[in-house]
């Protein structure tokens, strides 16, 4: 509790307030655009993170950037009825039907008060169980965390997109590009070409950049004319719709709330992410609704509900990456990379090398919560005017501001040339339903995973065998199995059934 305070004396400093402000405004506006999430927000802060040289203000940032486009995915599914990103897709649903209902404002009030219940919740859940299982990692050996590496990439590689070959290709891209350059235990030069340039390897900053700033950027720019334009009104017509009612308040409170008890857990599960909890939440609602027959036509149980899950949901990330170092999610890969350009590792080392960050860190989400819930319901109509800026001119400013970030960071052209190549895959994995997170935790984890085997191999005098007796490894790599296993849950299932086995594969999307 202590350290908790600590966190909110640092956080609610003037200079840290405005961290905070910053990203839950930039988290909005990006969230609002249809295409643009918070990984490539992220990704295209990074260079800028550089020159910063304070963790600790980043990092409450780029938690506003999170929370905040959470929040404004909302304000596109409901208005426009396009969902920032995969998360929103169930509040789409019932939002825009709402909205196009002249209950726009009610459909906007209960996701922000929504977002705002699950979100101080599941912070509060992330307070008390992220310090029991930083301990519990502490007991982690080299063979345990070799383990849990591969199973994250296995698990995320597994259950997103819908073709596991896709999957464990762009795993595949990821780990390839984290061996290039020198190896660090033999000094021998690897997937260099002969080039000086490639000698101290792909810079993470670069490939992330390249992935998501311009891959998605050239990606969303050439579906352009498949967007719609048209924003619901506010008001519409002479009908001046108000905000949330006593029964619109009586038919939300225990959504937000169930909605949270599904978010929060899901968030810590590899690709779990914020999509299935989305999803269950919206599913379940609608079972038990008194009101089935509204759902389809803008049930407000259906808005309070997804949104309260997608929003708890980011706690629950941070769970495995602030205590064992694993995302579980792009975005949280993203972050992964920004804590190590600060030459900090996630995990259970963390809590005892850097609290002031971490504790700084879980008491900003819950400042920015309350900064979200402020600032955005009273600025709804400037959220409306950033959907009427003209895309071309707003994608062509991010890649020139993605441009000037790898240069200013590296100093290179040749990597803002690698830069520009990356994302030029990125756009053809995207075109090509190859999943992009695959690549970024084969990326990051590749090498962690490496060291870790080795360093296993060191300990037990080459003996393979140290990977099959400890209960803690054994455990991890079958969960592997298993995670392998659930995608074709669904036509195991079938199939006992006695039903034809063309059930679809089990398969996530991979945005949080």
């Amino acid at each position: 509790m202590s350290a908790l305070l600590d966190g909110f004396g640092t956080v609610l400093s003037p200079e840290y307030l405005l961290f905070a402000a910053i990203g839950v405004t930039l988290g909005t506006f990006v969230g609002v655009l249809p295409g643009i999430g918070p990984a490539l927000t992220i990704a295209l802060l990074l260079p800028v993170t550089f020159s910063l040289n304070d963790p600790i203000g980043t990092f409450i940032m780029f938690a506003g950037i999170y929370y905040g486009a959470m929040y404004g995915g909302s304000t596109t599914s409901i208005l426009l009825n396009t969902p920032g990103e995969s998360a929103s897709v169930a509040t789409a649903i019932e939002g825009y039907q709402m909205a196009r209902r002249g209950r726009a404002k009610a459909a906007l009030a209960t996701a922000a008060i929504g977002s705002f219940v699950a979100g101080t919740v599941s912070t509060l859940l992330l307070s008390v169980f992220a310090p029991p299982v930083a301990r519990l990692a502490t007991t982690f050996r080299a063979a345990d965390y070799f383990a849990l590496a591969l199973l994250a990439m296995v698990a995320v590689t597994a259950l997103v997109g819908r073709s596991l070959v896709r999957g464990l290709l762009s795993m595949i891209f990821g780990l390839w590009l984290g061996l290039v350059g020198i190896d660090g235990l033999t000094g021998q030069a690897r997937f260099t070409f002969g080039t000086m340039e490639l000698l101290e390897g792909i810079d993470v900053v670069v490939v992330i950049v390249g992935l998501f700033a311009i891959g998605e950027t050239l990606f969303v720019a050439s579906r352009l004319r498949a967007l719609p334009e048209h924003v619901t009104p506010l008001d519409p017509g002479a009908h001046k719709a108000g905000w949330m009612t006593r029964d619109d308040w009586r038919r939300s409170w225990a959504p937000w709330l169930r909605g949270t008890a599904f978010g929060f857990p899901f968030g810590a599960l590899p690709s779990g992410g914020a999509d299935v909890p989305t999803f269950l939440s919206y599913t379940y609602e609608k079972h038990r609704s008194k009101n089935r027959e509204q759902f389809g036509k803008g049930a407000i149980e259906g808005v309070a509900g997804p949104e309260a899950a997608n929003n708890a949901a980011f706690s629950g990330v941070l769970v495995p990456l602030l205590t064992l170092g694993i995302p579980t999610s792009a975005t949280a890969a993203v972050m992964l990379a920004a804590f190590q350009i600060f030459n900090l590792q996630p995990g259970p080392q963390l809590f005892d090398r850097a609290p002031e960050l971490v504790w700084a860190l879980i008491a900003s989400l819950y400042v920015g919560n309350v900064l979200l819930l402020v600032l955005n319901l009273p600025l709804i109509r400037l959220w409306v005017k950033v959907l009427q800026i003209p895309r071309p001119i707003l994608y062509a400013g991010i890649l020139v501001l993605a441009t000037l970030g790898v240069y200013a960071s590296t100093g290179s052209v040749n990597q803002v040339f690698i830069a520009y190549g990356i994302g030029v895959v990125g756009l053809g994995m995207r075109h090509f339903d190859f999943p992009i997170a695959p690549v970024i935790l084969g990326l990051i984890l590749g090498p962690m995973m490496e060291l870790q085997f080795r360093r296993a191999l060191v300990l037990s005098n080459g003996d393979v065998s140290v990977f099959f007796t400890r209960p803690l490894t054994v455990f991890l790599l079958a969960l592997i199995v298993v995670a392998l296993l659930v995608p074709y849950l669904p036509r195991f299932v079938a199939r006992l059934r006695g039903r034809p086995a063309d059930a679809e594969r089990l398969s996530f999307a991979e945005e949080d």
